[in-house]
């Protein structure tokens, strides 16, 4: 907390009907009281810089409610007494309106002495110690800073402890501040090169799709063009017989005969032969048929499809 006080020019030192105005910062919060001493040494303070920080509402409502009347004034009221002249060229930048309410010393007292809420308490020390400064010295100000040589010759003045403290919160506020903001900015790095990865993933496999399509676009469009299964070596009888010996069939003379007699029709593609009908050709009976036509089921030599509407069983290769 310091005094700042306006520096008065040469005219207005001369003149006794003079306003002198003080702005007194609260140093813990940035907080600023503005006082006036008029000529006969009365000290009046804009409510609102008071009532703000102590936190009401209203200031119109907590000046009618905590501070007796007689305490209270406009600065249009206050100009007029000491001259507008003199009142217009001494506000200037102080941001005063005639409109606005201006307590007396009494008037702050009860005004700061009307809050009840704990968050204000340093505010309201702060003040009750400008208060009884300002009763006691009819000013307000800290103890001289000690002085030390300067590296340019001058004189440097030590900063105030809450002064440095309230700098040092600000400078570890704007450390917090540019970490966070790295961080992000690390991550959305991160995001935006994942988001790239994913992009050029999704490019290739459409590629990929869209050469298949064409492909099938173009098999579809030239069916001559497609490639044909080469056509399987087409076998004799003989080495069909031949290639069911290498499967350790025993051939007897009666399984060659019946096999000599299916081989054709099963290169043609099925045999289609009632076992009587085997048996008128090969000469064997019907019983021996079946057992020969078991043998070559069961070596693997061919499999029965079905049957035809005549019922006579349809043997295919394998």
């Amino acid at each position: 907390m310091y005094e700042q006080n306006t520096p008065p020019d040469e005219s207005a030192v001369q003149r006794q009907d003079a306003i002198d105005i003080n702005d007194f910062v609260f140093a813990a919060t940035g907080a600023r009281v503005r006082r006036l001493t008029l000529p006969d040494g009365t000290h009046w303070f804009p409510a609102m810089d008071v009532a703000l920080n102590l936190g009401y509402a209203n200031t119109r409502d907590a000046v009618q409610s905590a501070v007796s009347q007689q305490h209270v004034t406009t600065f249009g009221d206050i100009a007029r007494c000491v001259g507008q002249s003199d009142a217009t060229r001494n506000i200037a930048g102080h941001g005063f309106r005639s409109t606005m309410k201006m307590v007396s010393l009494q008037g702050l007292i009860q005004l700061v002495n009307g809050c009840s809420k704990p968050e204000a308490e340093p505010f309201k020390n702060w003040v009750s110690e400008v208060i009884e400064t300002v009763h006691r010295d009819g000013s307000y100000s800290l103890e001289p800073a000690p002085v030390q040589p300067a590296p340019s010759g001058g004189t440097a003045y030590v900063m105030p402890q809450q002064v440095a403290d309230a700098i040092v919160r600000l400078e570890e506020r704007n450390v917090r501040a540019d970490e966070m903001l790295l961080a992000f900015q690390e991550e959305r790095g991160e995001l935006l090169r994942e988001i790239s990865r994913s992009q050029q993933e999704i490019s290739l496999s459409q590629t990929v799709i869209a050469s298949a399509l064409q492909q099938i676009a173009d098999a579809l469009a030239h069916p001559a063009a497609r490639p044909r299964p080469a056509p399987a070596p087409k076998l004799t009888p003989q080495e069909l017989l031949a290639a069911w010996r290498e499967k350790n069939l025993v051939v007897t003379d009666d399984i060659h005969a019946v096999a000599a007699y299916l081989a054709p029709a099963l290169l043609r593609g099925g045999a289609r032969y009632r076992l009587e009908e085997i048996a008128g050709r090969t000469g064997l009976a019907q019983s021996r048929v079946y057992d020969c036509v078991r043998m070559l089921l069961k070596r693997g030599c061919m499999r029965q499809q079905g049957c035809t509407p005549e019922g006579a069983p349809v043997y295919v290769l394998p």
